[in-house]
């Protein structure tokens, strides 16, 4: 018998955790290695397999989804009955919860059996607890987030120099505030994956060979950048325009007359697509 169970949260910045029930026993593996009756649960994103488990006396750990999906798999061939068993608790994890002072999570769009919990900094895995960091935009909600108990005080030891290590911003130049990490932030935002000048053939962009255009190129604003931030859980992200918009240009035409020498010359206005803004998403999934 082959059982899946496919659990997909409603949100999609949150992971799902599944915790193991202490009565945990499946059939026992064969040099070490479960073959016949086991349990496996895999993430879909990429297709790894967080772990398999089969025998007894030992429960599984806690596992955390890279995304808002995770897959359980049960296996049991026709010998030996696996006893007891196991059993799955699963519920939702919000690992930004706090990130921000004004922040509120629709807990109602979830299920009644499965409520939303917040997961500290401290017990994420560290790939996990990456995604999060890179999340926030400034150095203040990130400390918030790391200590929302004394997010201040930690802020302050940030920016205060101590006689045992000076940082080489103290002794090659002044150290401000906050101001600096959030710049450096700011600047990776404007920088990866954001609308900037293309140049582009209006006969190509039009698909016109008929007609000659001047000037022949244009500038547009077309999405580029890389997204190697992308805080989606995937193999590879993309830059992809998330609000398109079309401009007119005045530009002269030149079409051939027909039957006779010649070329016909008119202005006219020539519609281009203009990216206005633009997101990182997995590639794949360009055109949702």
């Amino acid at each position: 018998m082959v059982l899946v169970w496919r659990l997909v949260a409603a949100e999609e910045n949150v992971w799902i955790q599944l915790t193991f029930d202490e009565r945990f026993g499946l059939e026992d593996p064969e040099d070490d290695i479960c073959k016949y009756d086991f349990v496996e649960v895999e993430e879909p994103s990429d297709g790894t397999i967080l772990g398999r488990w089969c025998g007894s006396g030992t429960v599984p750990g806690k596992q955390i989804s890279k995304g808002n999906q995770i897959r359980i798999r049960f296996v049991s061939d026709e010998y030996f009955p696996s006893e007891p068993g196991f059993c799955i608790h699963y519920n939702i994890v919000v690992p930004i919860l706090k990130a921000t002072r004004d922040q509120s999570y629709p807990g109602e769009q979830f299920t009644e059996a499965v409520s939303p919990s917040v997961l500290p900094p401290s017990a994420l895995p560290l790939d996990l607890l990456n995604n999060a960091v890179t999340a926030f935009s400034t150095l203040e909600d990130l400390i918030r987030y790391l200590e929302p108990d004394r997010w201040q005080l930690d802020l302050e030891d940030l920016y205060r120099p101590t006689w045992q290590l000076l940082g080489k911003a103290f002794v090659f130049g002044r150290k401000s505030r906050v101001v600096d990490l959030n710049l450096l932030k700011e600047e990776v935002r404007l920088y990866s994956c954001t609308p900037r000048n293309f140049s582009v053939s209006i006969r190509e962009e039009l698909k016109r060979t008929d007609t000659i255009f001047w000037p022949g190129c244009l500038l547009v604003k077309r999405c580029g950048g890389n997204c190697a931030c992308c805080l989606h859980n995937c193999h590879e992200c993309q830059c992809v325009p998330s609000k398109v918009t079309k401009k007119y240009h005045e530009v002269l035409q030149l079409r051939p007359k027909s039957g006779v020498r010649g070329l016909h010359k008119s202005l006219t206005d020539v519609a281009l697509e203009h990216h206005e803004e633009c997101d990182c998403v997995c590639r794949g999934h360009a055109g949702g």
